[in-house]
């Protein structure tokens, strides 16, 4: 298994949760290794049979082809990648400073975009291999409240739905995770959101999903009928929501 982002609460609470299931082998992909060495140690005592750490950066987009030829070179054959890394930022400040709206959109957007092209061109290869997408509903339908944010999470979105089409029937599955509010340490600080859920409880439906061999899957599963009220609302009553 492949963690691209391999710090972060979600992707940690996931990891945890297969590795008890399979004693998978883990490649956490990060930007500090050092940051890293307290998750492998704990995925090692929680029943993986090999973790191994590698640098990655998601915005140094001219470094990702080689990333991924090198990783899939070293490990061989890799089954599952989790695409785990994103950034929530500061949307009053990406309202007013395009360094700040750029770090958003080239983290959440961009930078998944240009790593999925050659990773899903090492998984046609191999021929078979699942990749999972942790998105938000937040690109459901882009709030006021969180535009930025939303808007590469829509991106995100769109771009793995469209290749979930493409990849039909090769063998390699695409599986897009859209949680809503979950308490981690990237929303520390913030008001609790309506059904907000913890890591253990995205970690636990994508297991499931993976399992089921499912291709969208919602955290908590009430969020589906709820995002599809919301998604249909007109616009001019959306604007008068307070999100």
């Amino acid at each position: 298994m492949l963690v691209l982002g391999g710090t972060s609460d979600l992707a940690r609470a996931t990891c945890r949760a297969i590795v008890r299931e399979r004693h998978a082998r883990v490649v956490l992909a990060v930007r500090d290794p050092a940051g890293a060495a307290a998750i492998a140690e704990e995925l090692r005592a929680a029943g993986a049979s090999a973790v191994e750490i590698v640098t990655f950066d998601a915005i140094d987009f001219d470094s990702h082809d080689a990333f991924v030829e090198t990783t899939f070179d070293r490990f061989g054959d890799i089954d599952l990648v989790l695409v785990a890394f994103g950034v929530l930022g500061d949307q009053t400040a990406a309202e007013h400073s395009s360094a700040a709206a750029r770090e958003i959109a080239e983290t959440n957007y961009t930078g998944v975009v240009s790593v999925s092209v050659p990773l899903v061109e090492r998984l046609r290869e191999q021929g078979h291999g699942t990749v999972v997408l942790l998105s938000s509903v937040a690109g459901e339908r882009v709030r006021r409240a969180n535009f930025v944010y939303g808007s590469s999470k829509a991106g995100a979105d769109g771009y793995y739905q469209g290749l979930a089409a493409a990849l039909a029937g090769s063998g390699i599955h695409v599986m897009i995770v859209r949680p809503g509010f979950v308490a981690t340490k990237m929303t520390k600080g913030l008001p609790a959101a309506p059904l907000a859920a913890e890591p253990d409880d995205v970690a636990g439906a994508i297991v499931r999903g993976l399992r089921r061999g499912q291709e969208i899957v919602w955290v908590p599963s009430t969020l589906r009928y709820v995002m599809s009220a919301l998604r249909h609302m007109p616009r001019a009553v959306f604007r008068r929501l307070p999100v």
